[in-house]
């Protein structure tokens, strides 16, 4: 029987001020530190970076799951995903919505409907976007080739 629940580990080493080291084993690390606009540097990933490439990588890689169960082959799959922080009063700032815009590219004889049904449920069954009180939205454009 399949084990209920994964763990995952992930270590950050403060360097300096501003900036430190996040690592897990056998990945490579990653630099780290606050946004440039709370004062951190410019070649860091910052948490914020951080939430909103994960909620990217999730969205993509259940869509990548899903699109395997149907067998449905695409050429090019690509995705940007934009972050709002907002100052909500009473807790401070948070990231209140991430907008994930996929491009998928399509052969003509694909049928668009699946791709869109596709998409929808890489969409619902993100457990990052699950995880979050933000609004996780996708704004899909599907390219025929």
């Amino acid at each position: 029987m399949a084990e209920q629940s994964q763990h995952y580990e992930a270590t950050v080493e403060w360097t300096a001020d501003r900036r430190g080291q996040l690592s897990t084993p056998n990945r490579p690390p990653i630099r780290i530190g606050a946004p440039p606009e709370f004062g951190g540097p410019d070649d860091a990933w910052s948490p914020e970076q951080l939430c909103v490439g994960a909620v990217n990588a999730c969205v993509m890689a259940t869509f990548v799951r899903h699109r395997r169960q149907f067998e449905a082959g695409f050429p090019s799959v690509f995705a940007t995903a934009t972050g709002t922080l907002e100052k909500i009063e009473g807790r401070g700032p948070v990231i209140t919505r991430v907008m994930v815009r996929p491009r998928v590219t399509v052969g003509p004889d694909v049928d668009r409907g699946r791709v869109e049904r596709i998409l929808k449920m890489a969409e619902k069954n993100c457990y990052i976007s699950n995880s979050l009180h933000a609004e996780v939205a996708l704004e899909a454009e599907i390219v025929v080739e």
